[in-house]
């Protein structure tokens, strides 16, 4: 038996000869055929995005419509690819933390605590105790602060500018805090390989506690404003309709899941960094649309509050780094009065300590530090939902492979389900109500 196989012509992209070789236009293969197709019937075909007010940030969905109605949806996305994955591979261990924090820009301490919970099990090392609250603490305001931009945006995207402004003012409040505790207000790199970078500084608990009394006392506007609004929940209510086996067989996690009555919640469900220790509850609904998602979230930095009253009284005085030397970054440094590099006493007590300790400290800040081979998988809750990073080790002082399963990259699967079926207005509602991050989805 003989099997022919017949010779389809591809076409070959337009070039040209330049100085530097042959240059190639590649013209847009996608939108040329979707227009071809809808020539001769009712079907119109629209751009809409990438652009922040409408598309929830640089993503760019191809409707296909007829009338009003949406028939099909494809997203577009790689507008904001940074390629941070691989560029982890070229980087120490803890260096691969001023990476993975720029993925998901509203919520970046949560991705370095999922890379380094990843990196000490692959060394065999728990954080202190002090660290692990430390750590839970930031991660509930900055969870606060992600929900607030959910807020801010989704409400500008849908024509209520009053939510854009009452958002990004609250998050102001979370941005002043984080910037006070860690010393920048994004991508804050503070969450290291074995605790934190530094312990707080020594006014956190008042800080801290004047943060809570303030959201106490604005969030309740949200209701007045926002939930009891007759406009609000009309735009919302019914809309982005997606139940729960729709979100099992899509992978869909966090908000949107809790939001077609499935519990899940890693916090409670997986416990990491003593979680188990706290209080709280995971706010579920069956409605599985926009209206359900919103009330979530609110719901969720009432929550988070809760948490970090107890965060608060659970602290007590310790290190907030491993004391292996080996491992650890001094996590004692002291920053000079210019705000830049280190003090000078603390430079004077570096090079005044014995030359092999000098030694030491620039082969671990230079080179980094050894990770037994192996790979393995770690997992928190983001405000997004599972966010999980995969790390492989060859027994080198840098990763051999970093790949992380970013909840918005994942979550994005669910928009033609959500919005196929419906009005173009509502497909907005729809993408804001996911909540996606774009520096995530194309890292």
């Amino acid at each position: 038996m003989s099997t022919e196989f017949q010779e389809t012509e591809v076409p070959e992209a337009d070039s040209r000869e330049t100085t530097e070789g042959r240059v190639y236009t590649v013209s847009g293969g996608d939108w040329e055929d979707l227009i071809e197709d809808s020539r001769h019937d009712e079907r119109m075909v629209i751009n809409m995005g990438p652009q922040h007010p409408s598309t929830h940030g640089v993503l760019r969905l191809v409707l296909e419509m007829e009338g009003e109605t949406v028939t099909q949806l494809r997203s577009v996305i790689g507008y904001l690819h940074t390629g941070i994955e691989k560029n982890c591979e070229y980087r120490t261990w803890t260096q691969g933390v001023t990476f993975v924090t720029r993925m998901d820009y509203l919520a970046p301490l949560s991705t370095e605590l999922s890379y380094c919970l990843g990196v000490e099990k692959l060394l065999g090392i728990q954080a202190p105790r002090r660290a692990e609250l430390l750590r839970v603490m930031l991660l509930e305001i900055n969870r606060i602060g992600s929900h607030l931009v959910y807020i801010a945006t989704g409400g500008m995207e849908l024509g209520a500018t009053t939510a854009m402004t009452l958002g990004f003012r609250e998050r102001e409040e979370v941005l002043h805090l984080l910037e006070h505790l860690t010393g920048l207000r994004m991508n804050h790199a503070f969450i290291r390989p074995g605790g934190l970078a530094q312990d707080m500084p020594a006014d956190y608990h008042e800080a801290v506690s004047a943060f809570v009394k303030t959201m106490d006392e604005r969030l309740p506007l949200y209701d007045k404003l926002f939930t009891g609004q007759p406009i609000w929940r009309n735009r919302l209510k019914g809309v982005g309709y997606l139940p729960v086996d729709a979100c099992l067989a899509l992978g869909v996690t966090g908000p949107v899941l809790r939001s077609a009555g499935l519990p899940w919640d890693l916090r409670k469900t997986e416990p990491y960094s003593r979680y188990d220790e706290f209080e709280f509850d995971i706010p579920t609904s069956t409605d599985a649309d926009c209206w359900a998602r919103y009330l979530i979230r609110v719901e969720e930095m009432h929550q988070s509050l809760r948490i970090i009253k107890q965060c608060l009284k659970k602290l007590e005085p310790g290190p907030v780094m491993v004391e292996d030397k080996k491992v650890a970054w001094p996590a004692q440094l002291s920053i000079g009065s210019d705000g830049m590099g280190n003090s000078l006493e603390h430079v004077r007590k570096i090079m005044g300590q014995s030359m092999e300790s000098l030694i030491h400290h620039f082969k671990l800040v230079t080179e980094g530090f050894k990770v037994p081979p192996g790979q393995t998988y770690t997992a928190v809750e983001s405000p997004r939902g599972e966010l999980g990073v995969h790390l492989v080790s060859d027994g080198g002082t840098r990763p051999l492979r970093v790949h992380v399963r970013e909840p918005s990259f994942v979550n994005l699967q669910s928009m033609p389900a959500m919005a196929e079926g419906g009005l173009v207005a509502d497909v907005i509602a729809a993408i804001a109500s996911i909540d996606p991050v774009m520096g995530g989805v194309d890292r």
